[in-house]
């Protein structure tokens, strides 16, 4: 058995989870049913994305994006669960399907028990935030921590389990931090973070998104996500600076320096928005899911987990 990895060039640590969250659940699965992929942690339920005449198991995926897989032939598909009572809905399921994401588990494994607390207040944005933004600069001035999405899983996991205080764009910020009972809040800077899944994961557990809007960091962030910023809308330019020269006659010491030096200024200044809402956000109410409720649906999915090695292993 396989287990779906969606790749991105940027990285990203909720998907990357698949490399080896698997084989803490199911040990030995890697050696049984070549033929099968193991469809886990992801919004990856989308016909343009999974291969089409492969045995597929699905076992807490979520849908959000494009066109729903038709599930109807059971010779392809084996789905035991999905993520959330929205991803059943949109499938057809009944709604006890929706058990919750699988990336809960990671909560579980020794590795990453009883670590010690070693930030206060952590940020985590959304890959697409952390590839076109100035996030680290951001967090810099509102006094928190910043964790990038795009780094190595397990790095990425003790950082969240170590910080008293999570604030997320990244759904799977949230949903790990969570697990680990770490208070979060979450945060958006675009309309094109996906509610619907936020939703689908935040109704499994008994929680609700209600995200604090902050606004874009840079003029870069800004284009990838279509949205303006100061003033300035996606297809317009801004004014080049006029830059002095040297005095004629003299000779220039480090001139790369003082030009580097303003246009940092200048970003930092122009990020002053986003570092005022960040901290603004960093203030509200965080929440938890009920630890009843993520007991529950952890013991859920356990059930199920203990049928695929019934069935399987």
């Amino acid at each position: 058995m396989t287990p779906y990895h969606w790749e991105s060039s940027h990285g990203n640590f909720g998907d990357d989870l698949n490399l080896w969250l698997w084989d803490f659940l199911l040990p030995g699965f890697r050696e049984v049913r070549q033929q099968t992929m193991l469809v886990g942690v992801g919004t990856v339920l989308n016909s343009g994305l999974l291969p089409r005449g492969v045995h597929k198991l699905v076992v807490g995926s979520g849908w959000g994006y494009g066109t729903p897989p038709d599930i109807s032939n059971s010779r392809e598909w084996d789905l035991r669960c999905v993520r959330g009572p929205k991803t059943a809905e949109r499938l057809g399921l009944a709604v006890e399907r929706g058990i919750v994401d699988p990336a809960v588990m990671v909560a579980e494994m020794p590795e990453f028990q009883q670590l010690p607390k070693r930030y206060k207040k952590t940020f985590i944005p959304h890959w697409e935030s952390a590839e076109h933004g100035m996030w680290q600069a951001v967090c810099e001035m509102a006094g928190l921590t910043y964790l990038d999405p795009r780094g190595d899983a397990k790095a990425v996991i003790r950082d969240i389990a170590q910080s008293e205080l999570i604030i997320a764009e990244s759904m799977h910020g949230a949903i790990i931090a969570d697990a680990f009972r770490v208070p979060w809040i979450a945060v958006a800077t675009s309309a094109s973070i996906n509610d619907f899944k936020w939703n689908d994961w935040a109704m499994s557990v008994g929680a609700t998104y209600k995200p604090h809007v902050i606004p874009v960091s840079s003029r870069g962030e800004a284009s990838a996500k279509g949205k303006p910023f100061w003033g300035v809308t996606p297809n317009g330019s801004l004014p080049k600076p006029v830059l002095v020269g040297p005095t004629p006659g003299r000779r220039p010491t480090r001139p790369e320096r003082p030009q580097s030096l303003l246009r940092s200024m200048v970003k930092k200044f122009l990020a002053a928005p986003s570092a005022a809402g960040l901290f603004k956000a960093s203030r509200r109410e965080p929440q938890l899911s009920p630890d009843g409720s993520l007991d529950g649906l952890k013991s859920r999915l356990g059930e199920v987990l203990n049928g695929i090695r019934k069935d399987y292993l």
